[in-house]
């Protein structure tokens, strides 16, 4: 529904003034509407935005503890510097977003495949929530074994859709498998 959405803004938008000197001599509506089709590279952009959109959410609600309530946590000695976090979460999120658009480009029976996938992005952003904001810990910790397996679940899901898919999401396993651990070594050590 987006992409026919945005598809038809542009091609609208191509017979104005926004569109280039003659673009609209060569583009035609329906070639407008094929740039934002499963072949297209384009149709890429929502997923991202829909995966960065949940790390942002995530970056959100964690912000405003990070130097606060979490400095004062204790800590395991192998917790990694926090100006890993930003970057390593980037680089996961832009994977996740290449494998659900694997994925979604198959189009027939992905269906279950990329429920999973939006159902984990939820509960990546749900788990900031609990861990930053409500500071509940123990529930984190729960929420995060939930999410994990909820990854691993999706990455079942995407293998025989895309191998390539389900390969992209192995990183993401192995870090909230690590977050999972760490989170649990938080919680007995507050």
């Amino acid at each position: 529904m987006l992409f026919l959405f945005l598809g038809t803004v542009f091609a609208a938008n191509c017979e104005t003034m926004l569109c280039p000197v003659g673009m609209h001599d060569d583009f035609h509506k329906e070639e407008a509407l094929l740039m934002f089709s499963r072949e297209s590279w384009v149709s890429l952009l929502p997923f991202l935005i829909f995966c960065l959109a949940a790390g942002g959410i995530g970056s959100l609600l964690t912000r405003g503890s990070v130097d606060t309530w979490y400095a004062q946590l204790k800590r395991p000695e192998w917790h990694p510097p926090l100006w890993v976090f930003g970057p390593l979460w980037t680089v996961l999120y832009g994977m996740m977003a290449i494998s659900g658009w694997l994925v979604w480009r198959v189009g027939t029976g992905a269906t279950g495949a990329l429920v999973l996938f939006a159902v984990q992005l939820l509960l990546n952003a749900a788990w900031s929530l609990i861990f930053f904001r409500m500071h509940a810990i123990g529930l984190a910790f729960g929420e995060i074994l939930l999410l994990w397996m909820m990854i691993v679940a999706t990455a079942v899901a995407f293998l025989p859709i895309s191998f390539l898919a389900a390969w992209l999401l192995l990183p993401y396993v192995a870090w909230v498998g690590f977050a999972s651990y760490l989170n649990f070594r938080i919680w007995q050590m507050n």
